[in-house]
């Protein structure tokens, strides 16, 4: 309903998530404006970068779609990023050819296979022992894996529950099938069994960190 007004000029101001950046087409918007553009790019997600990208260039679309030429304002506290030096240039082959070596740097998809380890358990200190403790075995069979953590989640607690994670990383130059990495986390949950007080999950080349 609101959206049918805005669209038959009913109002001069439409205030959104996310859901307005894209499939929009209003041809007397021209003025999009974007309040704390960086959000996003702060959680601890290695596509966060390509995802705030891919929402300010959708959202600058929304403004001078007709004749009238639109105006897009973004608030960020990190102008500096490379990632709006090249939504102002509207650059998509710029940004993924930075964005790309940095993520073949650090052996990230799509140079690197991940496997995101999951504890999760109504006593925070039980959940970080279980998982310090599958770290341990986790070297104990390592064959070239790279572990980050294990470290509270971003989003640390969920319905009284606490959340630890710990990322394995594996090179897809070495390993393109990810036989290492999945062996790597066979052979570990065997030798760590069942945990009755702490849930685990894993998830294999995972869309989200959080």
């Amino acid at each position: 309903r609101m959206l049918k007004t805005f669209v038959q000029g009913g109002a001069d101001l439409l205030l959104g998530t996310q859901m307005v950046a894209k499939g929009l087409d209003i041809s007397h918007v021209t003025l999009v404006g974007v309040i704390s553009a960086d959000t996003q790019m702060r959680l601890p997600d290695f596509r966060s970068a390509e995802r705030t990208f891919y929402l300010l260039t959708q959202v600058a679309g929304r403004a001078g779609r007709r004749l009238i030429e639109g105006e897009v304002i973004i608030q960020t506290s990190q102008p500096q990023h490379y990632c709006f030096k090249y939504v102002l240039g509207h650059d998509f082959v710029g940004f993924y050819e930075e964005e790309v070596e940095w993520r073949r740097e650090l052996r990230y998809p799509p140079f690197g296979r991940l496997a995101l380890v999951e504890f999760k358990g109504q006593k925070e200190g039980e959940v970080e022992r279980v998982a310090d403790e599958f770290a341990r075995l986790c070297n104990r069979v390592d064959q070239g894996i790279e572990k980050l953590g294990p470290a509270p989640a971003a989003i640390s607690k969920i319905r009284k529950n606490y959340r630890y994670h710990l990322l394995l990383k594996g090179d897809r130059e070495h390993d393109p099938s990810g036989k290492v990495l999945h062996d790597t986390v066979r052979k570990t949950l065997n030798r760590f069994g069942v945990r009755s007080s702490v849930q685990l999950t894993v998830d294999i080349d995972p869309q989200g960190m959080m």
